[in-house]
């Protein structure tokens, strides 16, 4: 499978949603006036600490933010996101420069946004109503086959290092290789120096084998930062308790995504979907272990007609191109509509709340999980 593609899909599906926003909210618009957004408070919600596991909120080329997104930074209550900063086959060079254009849109707009390289930090964004940046990569192009640039870019503050995209990498196979060969001997000595830099190791979109080689070798706690439960719903992109279990077992946590790969079918994936998963992490892992990683954007999507016939277009042309995820239909969109806000994450702490969580497992599943795995990692 073409790892471009697959990025640049998600990329433009997100791009298009915000490029719209303007249609469908104002500056003072409230998450509850969104079309098809059902109405969900949660009251600790404003104190707590809220991280999204693999989040999104400007494009790597972006060279300015509007009102719009600004507003919606602040409504969100989001603390920080694990934002992808450079993407499948960005080489060295070009993830440094879209580091170097990400740190420009930090630092232009730093009253509503802040890198986040120490654990500390998140509770800092919190308390200046900032969104903490987290720079992450989501695949290994950008380190070749040297060691030394993975020191190089976490001493540039990059958090959260993949082994693998989809497809197999110099580190090991991802999730959508059938031979499933796990780490290569490079990968093992690549593991090795991003524990040295206390960067934390994320085994979304790896192979079964790769994940099971990764945590037996794994001498710190690691994250599966955006995935779901293949007992629920099997699908490559989603794991085995088994590999959820191992994951906590060492000290990591497990985020769970909003993607269409929860469910079969053409249906849209509601809200009782996401937490039939998050319950069974819940109950694999236990509550201390699991988050949202929801891969999805701050800004919500412009859902509307023309927006809806653009993804049935794509992926029309993605599985015509051999290039679809498995399971992947026109008819469904890359998200949860019942949970198209920017404070989606309300909407989910509501959603468990009503499912019997208590407010203590909510806030843990909403951030706190995370924040303590950073401080144990950075």
């Amino acid at each position: 499978m073409s790892q471009n593609s697959d990025f640049s899909r998600r990329q433009f599906l997100q791009i298009s949603g915000a490029a719209a926003l303007s249609t469908l909210v104002g500056c003072n618009t409230k998450p509850e006036t969104i079309p098809g957004v059902q109405v969900g408070h949660w009251s600790p919600y404003n104190e707590s600490v809220v991280i999204d596991g693999l989040c999104s909120l400007f494009d790597a080329d972006a060279k300015e933010l509007d009102s719009e997104t600004l507003a919606l930074v602040r409504q969100s209550g989001l603390a920080a996101i694990n934002a992808t900063s450079a993407y499948p086959g960005d080489d060295f060079d070009a993830a440094n420069k879209k580091l170097d254009a990400s740190l420009e849109i930090i630092n232009k707009y730093s009253d509503y946004l802040q890198l986040i390289t120490a654990w500390d930090d998140v509770l800092a964004a919190k308390k200046a109503q900032q969104l903490g940046i987290i720079w992450g990569f989501q695949s290994t192009e950008m380190f070749g086959d040297k060691l030394d640039n993975i020191t190089h870019f976490a001493n540039r503050g990059v958090r959260y290092m993949q082994m693998s995209y989809n497809g197999p990498s110099q580190y090991g196979d991802g999730g959508l290789v059938k031979e499933n060969r796990g780490l290569t001997t490079l990968g093992q000595a690549a593991l090795g120096v991003m524990e040295a830099n206390k960067v934390l190791v994320d085994l979304s979109h790896s192979g079964q084998r790769t994940v099971a080689e990764s945590i037996a070798m794994a001498s710190r706690p690691m994250t599966i930062s955006h995935t779901g439960c293949n007992s629920i719903y099997r699908h490559p992109r989603n794991n085995d308790d088994a590999e959820l279990k191992a994951v906590a077992n060492k000290g990591g946590v497990v985020g769970i995504y909003l993607m269409p790969f929860l469910e079969g079918g053409d249906a849209e994936i509601t809200a009782a979907v996401l937490l039939r998963h998050l319950n069974h992490a819940i109950n694999i892992c236990g509550e201390d272990q699991v988050s949202i990683g929801s891969d999805q954007g701050v800004v919500p999507v412009n859902d509307g007609p023309e927006y809806r016939e653009m993804v049935r277009k794509d992926v029309e042309r993605r599985i015509a191109a051999g290039i679809s995820a498995p399971g992947e239909t026109p008819n469904r969109p890359p998200f949860i509509p019942e949970l198209n806000s920017a404070r989606r994450m309300e909407l989910i702490a509501w959603h468990m709340h009503r499912n019997g969580h208590s407010d203590e497992v909510i806030e843990k599943v909403l951030g706190r999980n995370l924040l303590n795995l950073y401080q144990m990692v950075w």
